[in-house]
């Protein structure tokens, strides 16, 4: 699967999402991909909760076409405040 589809099924799956898909540092390898997952959706809910909204968005699609995926979830006041710190 390519980044773009795997940001489309997170964002289809998960209300007012916005996903940031990379592809994998190792050109040959397209299972391993990380993301960036913003959405009010994660207000209120654990980091794994979280996780687990992304991995119900994707599906079959964790098992059969991704391998891996580097995963990092914020609400919007969160990334917000992340991006301040960067």
């Amino acid at each position: 699967m390519t980044p773009e589809e795997v940001a489309r099924l997170i964002e289809d799956g998960i209300e007012d999402a916005e996903a940031d898909v990379f592809p994998p540092r190792n050109p040959d390898d397209d299972t391993h991909l990380a993301a960036v997952v913003v959405s009010p959706a994660f207000e209120g809910e654990s980091l794994v909760a979280q996780h687990q909204l992304v991995y119900d968005a994707l599906g079959e699609h964790m098992t059969r076409d991704i391998h891996a995926l580097e995963l990092k979830t914020y609400t919007p006041e969160a990334y917000e405040e992340h991006a301040r710190d960067d």
